[in-house]
């Protein structure tokens, strides 16, 4: 088999969530997975920021602290800066020297006023001035210090409380959104938006947030000093901001589209190895490693191309901003040297401007080294609530009414049904199940004998007909109530980490360790759990890896037995034991669907025969109906299955 091209490959793996286009293939829960292959610019990145401030705003009582430690750290930053201006010009005054007037400030005029009154200070003077000054600046970049450090643990909470908020909320999205969902989203994909999406935004809020607030505090107040000190070197310093925007939103542009570009290749190549890695015996079987090996190597080197583009146009704006600053610190400096020279501009000024031109430029050329990690985040929030906003399971109707007390009476009643409008997979089907009856489905694959079992259980709603249990139309009961009358072991096996007892158990979280081991004894599977070493207390890992096919499926069947559903389905649920387990399985399962309405979807019609009626379907219609020996006399297509004189189509 020919590897896939990487358009393909991107169709099959990778979505950015809103629409998938052609969700469902024609062979409902099996079909293929389909979706267009993902654009490169964010499609709102406003509404993006603004429901991830939604997120952050929710701390609002720490949010106002942080920014009250911001606001002192930021002004013991200016403020200290300031006080150099006295150290310089005190310092650098000659032998018999006068003090300028910009040297004497507030704080010389309080602490030191012979300094101040005498034109020509004594040495003694001068360090005793540099002495205070030195002391006043120690305080202030302590007080600067502490507020830092508080203002970093309380952002992290922030982040981190938000994150959580973002993850919980994605989750129980996931328990809401209807199995036609993940019957289309690949499940790496689906992980990757809980790790590597969720992961961008929280290095986003954690850092980037931090750095905007303050960066745009910290611009403010160096705005104000720079004015303070020398105006006309502020408004040189001022002339640089057109060329800021102008370079940063050129370059932003293009960093956006790969960034968004680069999350969701990530998302394909999640999905693709999820999936591979799930059937590597399925790959080694068929001798598939080197396609395998092949198709990989596309996506990754699509995922590469789109991240080196990314991380290229993320990294180069930092050096860009960088040297622009650099400009505009050499002109300030050149400029304010002539002052010096031709207009008494003190030194000491000139010194803390320049100091102020480059506290400018940090905001900037910082929020510019960022913009990775902001355009990385901003993609991995879209894809984040791109699924929180996916239509949700339909919701109970407003008067749905419990389901108590139930016979299992079960009645489809000229039934309809598609996965994709315009493609009916069910037309016009019509049965009754009797209270503790046994009802089989046969045909061939893809007939839809899966799909009644899946409509039974509202996992989908029909689109004609009506399907009533105990003669009440199933939509009019609540949902939960519904499914917690019908038991399911379906041909997949999937077994959760934990113990066998705990596996058991999951079809009645109250149930006792007593009915546990009874419900085991009843599937058969007693036996082969008290040798293993631990017995019911094994550990289970990996989906059961330890165990082998048949057992995890005799641990499916015994946690349906526990339940006291009643209405049973049986989705090939022998499929994957051996005969003489199956022999076994049989006999228990007599005792499982004593009093019990069951439904059995097998492709072995020997565990059919005993059925009250079975109903064998071709192209989503009955075509025969009833029991074992009448559906033999009949010499129609149930005759060709059970006697294999016609091939399966």
């Amino acid at each position: 088999m020919a590897a896939r091209s990487i358009e393909e490959l991107q169709k099959r793996y990778a979505s950015l969530g809103k629409t998938l286009g052609d969700r469902r293939g024609p062979g409902g829960p099996g079909g293929p997975r389909r979706g267009p292959r993902p654009k490169g610019k964010p499609a709102n990145s406003r509404a993006t920021v603004h429901r991830l401030l939604g997120y952050i705003g929710a701390h609002w009582f720490r949010l106002s602290f942080v920014l009250l430690c911001m606001l002192c750290s930021t002004v013991a930053s200016m403020v200290g800066t300031y006080l150099l201006r006295d150290v310089y010009n005190v310092l650098i005054l000659p032998q018999g020297g006068e003090v300028s007037a910009h040297t004497k400030s507030i704080l010389l005029k309080i602490f030191m006023p012979d300094l101040v009154a005498n034109a020509t200070p004594t040495v003694e003077q001068r360090l005793g001035c540099l002495g205070i000054i030195l002391s006043v600046l120690a305080v202030i970049y302590l007080i600067g210090i502490v507020s830092t450090y508080l203002q970093g643990r309380l952002m992290i909470a922030v982040s981190q409380n938000a994150v959580e908020k973002i993850r919980n909320d994605l989750f129980k999205k996931l328990q809401k959104l209807p199995v036609r969902y993940f019957d289309s989203h690949p499940t790496g994909e689906l992980m990757s938006r809980f790790t590597n999406d969720v992961d961008a935004i929280d290095m986003m809020i954690n850092s980037t947030v931090t750095s905007l607030i303050s960066g745009a505090i910290s611009l403010v107040g160096t705005v104000f000093m720079m004015f303070y000190t020398s105006w006309f070197l502020a408004l040189i310093t001022l002339l640089f901001i057109p060329l800021y925007l102008f370079g940063g939103g050129l370059i932003a542009k293009r960093s956006a589209k790969y960034h968004v570009a680069q999350q969701a290749a990530l998302g394909a190549v999640n999905g693709y190895i999820e999936e591979t890695v799930t059937g590597s015996k399925v790959v080694k079987v068929f001798n598939h490693e080197s396609v395998c090996v092949e198709e990989f190597e596309a996506l990754n080197n699509d995922m590469r191309d789109k991240q080196f583009k990314a991380q290229f146009y993320g990294g180069v704006m930092g050096p860009i901003m960088h040297n622009l600053s650099n400009l505009a610190f050499a002109l300030t400096a050149g400029v304010g040297g002539l002052l010096c020279i031709l207009a008494g501009f003190d030194v000491g000024g000139l010194t803390i401007f320049c100091t102020y031109s480059r506290q400018f430029s940090f905001p900037i050329n910082n929020l510019s080294m960022q913009m990775s990690t902001v355009f990385s985040a901003l993609a991995g929030a879209e894809r984040v609530f791109s699924v929180m906003d996916e239509a949700p399971e339909t919701p109970d109707a407003p008067d749905a009414i419990p389901l108590e007390d139930v016979k299992g009476d079960v009645v489809l009643e000229d039934v309809s049904f598609g996965y994709i409008p315009g493609q009916t997979v069910l037309r016009h089907v019509n049965l009754y199940a009797h209270a503790g009856q046994k009802i089989a489905f046969v045909g061939s694959t893809g007939a839809g004998k899966t799909t009644v079992t899946n409509l039974l259980n509202r996992f989908y709603d029909i689109d004609e007909g009506t399907i009533t249990i105990d003669g009440v139309d199933i939509r009019s009961y609540k949902r939960d109530d519904l499914r917690e009358n019908i038991a399911m072991v379906l041909q997949d096996t999937h077994l959760f980490t934990g113990t066998i007892m705990e596996n058991i158990r999951y079809g009645r979280p109250d149930a006792t360790d007593e009915e546990v081991i009874e419900a085991a004894k009843t599937a058969s599977a007693h036996s082969f759990i008290m040798r293993l070493e631990h017995g019911y207390r094994t550990v289970l890992e990996g989906d059961g890896a330890n165990l082998s096919q048949g057992q995890r499926q005799l641990l499916n069947i015994a946690r349906a037995a526990i339940s006291k559903a009643p209405i049973l389905v049986l989705d090939e649920a022998t499929s994957s034991v051996d005969t003489r387990t199956e022999r076994h399985i049989e006999r228990g399962m007599d005792r499982l669907m004593k009093n019990r309405t069951t439904f059995v979807i097998a492709h072995r019609l020997s565990t059919v025969r005993n059925a009250n009626a079975i109903m064998v379907l071709e192209k989503g219609e009955i075509i025969e109906r009833g029991n074992h020996d009448q559906l033999l006399a009949l010499k129609g297509r149930y005759y060709e299955l059970y006697t294999g004189k016609k091939e399966l189509d």
